[in-house]
């Protein structure tokens, strides 16, 4: 199957960091700030967002790799905001740019790959090897 997919694909995402989001109720912290997991979870979020719409019915992508940078803390409170940037489509392997921003600037980059697959097909297989 072809997935016509064009690099330069864009999306965006934001969310206000809560006491859910952060290194200490995520366990990679001990602080009350915006934890790399949940960063990670945003950018993941948002380039398979940015191509769920255009792929066929029963598709959806899923995430193979991340090569991340947390470069600053966020507190609980303010807004974070994510942009990904589709950059490479190969059949079904895409990479993404993704970026990550509070009210005072850039807090993270990354490099992102999914994988687009058929759904029911993907669960169909996981049950199998499972029994």
């Amino acid at each position: 199957m072809e997935f016509n997919l064009s690099t330069g694909l864009t999306g965006t995402q934001s969310k206000t960091v809560s006491s859910e989001d952060t290194a200490a109720r995520y366990g990679s912290g001990l602080i009350e700030v915006f934890a790399t997991p949940a960063m990670v979870a945003l950018m993941e979020m948002t380039a398979q967002l940015s191509v769920q719409p255009l792929l066929p019915e029963g598709h959806i992508t899923l995430g193979t790799g991340i090569s991340v940078t947390h470069l600053k803390a966020t507190p609980v409170g303010m807004k974070v905001s994510c942009d990904s940037k589709l950059i490479k489509a190969e059949g079904r392997k895409l990479t993404f740019s993704v970026s990550a921003r509070d009210e005072k600037g850039p807090i993270g980059e990354a490099t992102h790959q999914r994988t687009i697959v058929d759904a029911a097909r993907f669960m169909d297989k996981l049950r199998d090897q499972n029994q």
